[in-house]
């Protein structure tokens, strides 16, 4: 079982850069690319709300629950 992050997928889709992205909610991009790379062990809700918020989707649109039995 595992959470994988989507957030390259969410970029894409609304075509922008993870630069952009940084800039829009104020997080360095070493941080953002620990989460696009699914290395992060936890998000905060609040970093995930303002990344909702930037790219204008919902976290399942972010996160999904994957059981790999």
């Amino acid at each position: 079982m595992a959470i994988i992050v989507n957030l390259d997928v969410m970029l894409a889709k609304r075509k922008m850069s993870l630069t952009e992205l940084s800039e829009k909610v104020d997080i360095t991009m070493s941080n953002l690319s620990i989460l696009k790379t699914g290395k992060a062990k936890a998000i905060r809700f609040s970093t995930l709300e303002v990344i909702c918020e930037a790219l204008e989707c919902q976290p399942g649109d972010i996160l999904e629950y994957r059981d790999d039995d």
